[in-house]
């Protein structure tokens, strides 16, 4: 999943930080996915609505790279 399918899906950095429990700058670090364990708090606090991507933390870790 993508850092910003989640803002546009609850609206606001603010937003997906409450219905996280963390602070919006957290957010703002994500880059372009969010942390794997936060996608699958992500994708159970949509009931699937958004979906985790599983791949390596060192492949999504290249991806973000590439992108900058």
């Amino acid at each position: 999943m993508k850092t910003s399918t989640v803002i546009e899906y609850y609206g606001s950095q603010v937003a997906v930080a409450r219905a996280l429990g963390i602070r919006a700058p957290s957010v703002a670090g994500w880059g372009e996915h969010p942390p794997m364990l936060r996608q699958l708090q992500i994708e159970r606090l949509t009931d699937g609505a958004l979906r985790a991507e599983w791949q390596p933390y060192s492949q999504q870790s290249q991806t973000e790279k590439q992108a900058q």
